[in-house]
């Protein structure tokens, strides 16, 4: 059953209603109860989390407050940094990334790290290494990805919040497919340090999946601004986040589409979930007119694809010349050898072009926004699918269904620009479905008031059995 959200969870503690050594065993009571049904959490540090609320937390706005960080390019001193693959099953983080280390001097207790598909490369978490992880809503369909192990533990209640990346929709994909609020911030709103990841960077984020959003602003105050040295950086912010989420959106401009040029087929679920916010968002004021989209789901996919193709080959080289060995046939899985060795071969000018190409799409679709304020669409063309329609060891299935999950949400990768997935009704199958919201560079401010009003508007729901 879930609990109070972060920030009531830090405020019980604050205020002396409880104590964080009693929320901290309570949220590994609930691993251990609901995990062994979903396989979430992939690497645990009980013992570690315990000795460290003993030893004293930091007073800060996280104090007290149980979280999981993904096992994929964020790293947790002492656990296993697999990135969900079996190349990098024996490596081990030797300290925190940045991320981590904000959210540890903001207070909070890190109790593990979460199930990821390998490397980040599917739209459903069933890694090889691990096994799938199962959506809390219904076990058979799947958590979405990459940060379903994430979104799972989240909608189940494990624990408040949940670190979680995105670099083709992988916190919004996940967010839609378990009821949950789910923020891509900015480029360059949160540092990626220590790794240094340049161009998948460009279209990979990092922040977290939640239950409020108010605790989706409080955590983005914790963990962004720059590192002295990062490449780029967000634009700052005209107030903390979590004042931004409190203030009345005012009257805004919101551009619909329900469909994509060259796109995909969008089920009536979803597409009418999105109408349904739509007609919300008017009802509270806003004024919201069909508009057509500006890109195409493949002229984006190519763009994202050789990005974060060019990053993967250097990651695996990087890995197999620590460990002095050429790559063994089990080393990665079916889909990601594909990946490795379509880009290997790639033409240094191609990721120029593909650099180029980016830059193009932004001004392509940042257009719309000299008539709109936010855009809205939805998170998924298709409800969340069955565990094992994105098979990464039958490579043609991630092909055939990956663009489905990720033809609405790749672009604001590739643009850098913040989107949002918030909870909007169900299929007819009682699963949860999203709508997405997207702003201008720097607009995070603008969408988590706009999606505050909504949280109030139609409250979302748990799972039945969480």
């Amino acid at each position: 059953m879930r609990g109070p959200d972060a920030v009531a969870t830090a405020d019980a503690v604050r205020n002396g209603d409880t104590d964080a050594r009693t929320v901290t065993e309570q949220a590994i009571a609930r691993i251990e109860e609901y995990d062994p049904r979903l396989n979430a959490v992939v690497h645990r540090r009980f013992d570690a989390a315990l000795a460290e609320v003993a030893a004293g937390l930091p007073k800060g706005p996280l104090h007290g407050v149980p979280v999981l960080v993904k096992d994929l390019g964020t790293e947790v001193e002492g656990l296993p940094a697999t990135g969900g693959s079996r190349l990098f099953a024996a490596a081990t983080a030797r300290r925190d990334s940045e991320l981590v280390a904000r959210y540890r001097r903001a207070g909070a207790v890190v109790l593990g790290t979460t199930n990821t598909p390998e490397l980040g490369l599917n739209a459903s978490t069933e890694p090889v290494l691990f096994g799938p992880t199962r959506n809390p809503w219904n076990t058979a369909r799947s958590p979405g990805g990459s940060s379903g192990g994430s979104a799972a533990a989240v909608a189940a209640g494990m624990v408040p919040v949940a670190h979680a990346s995105d670099g083709g929709g992988s916190i919004r994909i996940p967010a839609a497919a378990c009821g949950l609020f789910g923020l891509k911030p900015s480029r360059g709103r949160v540092s990626p340090a220590p790794r240094p990841t340049t161009l998948s960077g460009l279209v990979s984020g990092h922040h977290a999946v939640t239950t409020t959003v108010r605790d989706s602003a409080l955590l983005l105050d914790v963990v962004s601004g720059p590192m002295p040295g990062d490449a780029y950086a967000a634009p700052a912010p005209a107030a903390p986040f979590a004042e931004l989420a409190r203030r009345d959106p005012g009257r805004l401009r919101i551009g619909l589409y329900t469909a994509l040029p060259e796109g995909p087929d969008v089920h009536p679920d979803c597409a009418g979930a999105v109408r349904a916010a739509a007609l919300l968002c008017e009802r509270l004021g806003h004024d919201v007119v069909e508009t057509t989209a500006r890109y195409r789901p493949a002229d984006v996919g190519r763009t994202s694809g050789v990005l974060m193709g060019a990053d993967l080959v250097a990651q695996i080289d990087a890995r197999l010349a620590e460990l002095s060995r050429p790559l063994a046939d089990d080393d990665i899985e079916p889909f990601t050898r594909v990946v490795y060795d379509t880009y290997r071969a790639l033409p240094a000018a191609d990721v120029s072009r593909a650099l180029r190409r980016a830059q193009e799409i932004g001004w392509e679709v940042g257009a719309a926004f000299d008539r709109f304020d936010v855009l809205l669409s939805p998170t998924l063309a298709q409800p969340t699918p069955l565990l094992g329609t994105l098979d990464t060891t039958a490579p043609e299935s991630v092909y055939l269904h990956a663009s489905v999950c990720s033809a609405f949400t790749s672009v604001y990768n590739v643009t850098g620009m913040p989107a949002m997935s918030v909870p909007f009704g169900h299929d007819g199958e009682g699963l949860p479905l999203g709508a997405q919201f997207a702003a201008p560079l720097g607009g995070e401010g603008v969408l988590l008031a706009l999606a505050a009003q909504l949280e109030r508007a139609a409250p979302w729901g748990a799972p039945p059995a969480a």
